[in-house]
């Protein structure tokens, strides 16, 4: 059965991967282990560029180095959106008995990038580009642009939750079939320490 995947690049690194050994994961492989009798034709990979506070730019490094990893792989695209970054009032959790209860912060939101995961599975769908679609991601936001996957245009959907609690009860009731990323298919899972492309040879990074 043709299969593309669509994995949502936040949902999968804050719900499996920070705090984790397991950061340097190759998709392609992932695709094997969790869909096993498929064929994944293509997987798009939605994220952002970080953008970081102050002058630290090493995640950013890590993070473009990441994604040189992946772009090696030949069935996988990388679909931006970007950050969002502004100063907005909000409420104290515990305010003083006196005072002001609200204080001003600095808010950095990632966007564009569930709106451009639900756009392609959308369009891909109406271009017949596969018979059942893989969802990576636990944010119940998608849960109509894939029932319309599903009972509009009658491809078989199968979400696949990085996050090991609360998985959203809205995306399992809709989908055909729903699973959740283990750790050991995570370990399994991991780029060499050395890889090579078309710019050279480049290495994993020493932390993260």
């Amino acid at each position: 059965m043709r299969t593309n995947v669509y994995i949502d690049g936040f949902n999968l690194y804050y719900g499996a991967l920070r705090h984790t050994p397991y950061r340097w994961l190759d998709l392609g492989k992932l695709c094997k282990f969790l869909l096993p009798g498929y064929t994944v034709s293509n997987i798009r990979y939605f994220t952002a560029l970080f953008r970081p506070f102050g002058n630290d730019w090493s995640k950013r490094a890590r993070q473009r180095t990441y994604i040189r990893a992946i772009r090696t792989l030949p069935n996988v695209s990388v679909m931006y959106g970007h950050f969002l970054k502004q100063t907005v009032w909000a409420r104290l959790a515990s305010p003083p008995p006196t005072g002001s209860k609200n204080v001003e912060v600095v808010k950095i939101e990632e966007k564009g990038s569930d709106v451009n995961l639900a756009t392609y599975l959308l369009w891909d769908a109406f271009r017949n580009e596969y018979d059942a679609a893989a969802i990576i991601s636990n944010d119940s936001d998608l849960y109509e642009p894939i029932r319309l996957v599903k009972e509009e245009l009658g491809k078989r959907v199968i979400v696949i939750n990085p996050h090991s609690q609360r998985p959203s009860v809205e995306l399992r009731e809709i989908a055909d079939e729903f699973k959740t990323i283990r750790e050991g298919v995570l370990r399994a899972c991991q780029f060499p320490n050395q890889m090579n492309d078309s710019r050279g040879a480049f290495e994993k990074p020493e932390t993260w």
